[in-house]
């Protein structure tokens, strides 16, 4: 199949299964000029390839956050928007990976507090991971993620409280290094 194809790699089955994700996340790793093309499966009418397209894109930027930048504006508008919790878990941690300045990092900040609402514990968890990536980077949002999270610490589900105890401890090394 042409590396064109890319979505119709991601289609199929359901939202269970992670499908083909992993290997469209090796090909577009080996070729960047491809992200643009996934990163539009975000939009897809079918939520399988929306789902997949943003499995792929998270596992890319893990190494390789560039390929973000053209699409901030998109992805943070489509952090508002998405109803989906597997668009929403996707988006919480690809968010932080941008280069934001402080209008956009209080846009998604307020976009995580709602996603602290949701149903979804993943997409809760999620939301704290987000809160506390973005506060390693702006030391004026530290104290109210560590708030957040030694909320959640006592309140959260279970998972939210392992993933709060581990991002806490990060946070508050952070807080105490000189800047």
């Amino acid at each position: 199949m042409p590396k064109e194809n890319i979505l119709a790699l991601l289609a199929g089955g359901d939202r269970r299964s992670i499908g083909r994700a992993d290997e469209v996340a090796a090909m577009v790793s080996k070729s960047p000029k491809l992200f643009s093309r996934l990163i539009a499966g975000l939009w897809s009418q079918d939520a399988v390839v929306r789902m997949r397209a943003a499995d792929a894109a998270e596992k890319i930027t893990r190494k390789n956050q560039a390929v973000l930048r053209p699409h901030k504006k998109a992805l943070l508008g489509l952090m508002h928007e998405a109803m989906e919790k597997e668009m929403r878990w996707h988006l919480a941690v690809l968010i932080p990976r941008l280069p934001l300045n402080v209008r956009e990092r209080l846009m998604a900040m307020a976009a995580l507090h709602h996603y602290l609402e949701d149903r979804s514990s993943i997409v809760r968890t999620f939301a704290l991971q987000g809160m506390a990536d973005l506060a390693q980077g702006d030391p004026g949002l530290r104290l109210n993620v560590i708030d957040i999270l030694q909320q959640s610490v006592s309140r959260g589900t279970p998972a939210m409280k392992a993933r709060s105890r581990k991002l806490l401890l990060q946070l508050q090394r952070l807080s105490s290094e000189p800047e």
